[in-house]
């Protein structure tokens, strides 16, 4: 009974949401774009730039330039990060910020299959032929997820997950500490802020397990190289990071 009910409620759920949302761009405000778009249309979607070699091997940050064999950069080979490597789909500037800005302050869920597109386009064939267990979430501290009523990076490795077959576990890894935003600190102030930020449950065991984790915006990788640090302290034989944007601010 509930099968056959479907697609008429499917229906009407978007017709209630084209009421809602009209299919326009929610960026420009001129184009049509429909609900399977994210609303964004073509020329907004134009804007986003991938991110592409050359990049750093360990980092990801890509680097404006002719480089043909593999590098590190600054900022990796001054900090201790406990990933093997991290990759991201989109630079964190224009329309692909202000979607992610959009979707994580202002709740704006509808942008959801536009995001999760970006990063299926970048993400999705690597995981799959390097044969990656599991995809774990980086973790909000629980008031914050209380206030925001969702986490950006939990919603965001489910569907990576449905692109990719990768099991999804949003209960391994908590957030333990309530730090403050990592937006105006020094990269080492940033390492320092989340150093004791992150427990695995406990008695998990990871087992030799290769574990990605998945986050909306890196910048120096200093969270998801605590969340690294004690994914591997429980067992991880590897962890990569995958996230949605990459920030390229230079920290002192």
């Amino acid at each position: 009974m509930v099968a056959a009910f479907w697609p008429p409620l499917k229906v009407s759920l978007d017709a209630a949401l084209t009421f809602f949302y009209p299919e326009v761009c929610q960026i420009c405000g001129n184009a049509r774009a429909a609900r399977a778009e994210g609303y964004v249309c073509a020329g907004c979607w134009q804007a986003v730039r991938f991110v592409e070699p050359p990049f750093c091997e360990r980092c990801g940050l890509p680097f404006a330039g002719e480089i043909t064999m593999t590098f590190e950069c600054s900022n990796c080979r001054e900090m201790e990060l406990h990933f093997q490597k991290a990759r991201a789909a989109v630079a964190a500037h224009g329309v692909a910020l202000e979607v992610i800005h959009r979707y994580k302050y202002q709740r704006a869920l509808w942008l959801e299959p536009f995001l999760a597109d970006l990063l299926r386009r970048k993400a999705a064939r690597p995981l799959k032929e390097e044969a990656w267990d599991l995809l774990v979430p980086v973790p909000l501290f629980p008031l914050k997820r209380r206030e925001r009523e969702f986490n950006q990076a939990e919603r965001l490795a489910r569907c990576l997950s449905r692109d990719t077959g990768i099991a999804v576990d949003a209960t391994l890894l908590h957030r333990v500490e309530h730090t403050r935003t990592q937006t105006l600190l020094t990269r080492s102030e940033r390492a320092e802020n989340v150093r004791r930020a992150f427990r695995v449950s406990p008695g998990a065991k990871l087992d030799g397990r290769r574990v990605v984790l998945v986050d909306d915006v890196l910048t120096t990788g200093a969270t998801t190289s605590a969340c690294a640090k004690e994914l591997k302290a429980a067992g991880a034989s590897e962890v990569c990071v995958w996230t949605l944007a990459r920030a390229f601010s230079h920290f002192s």
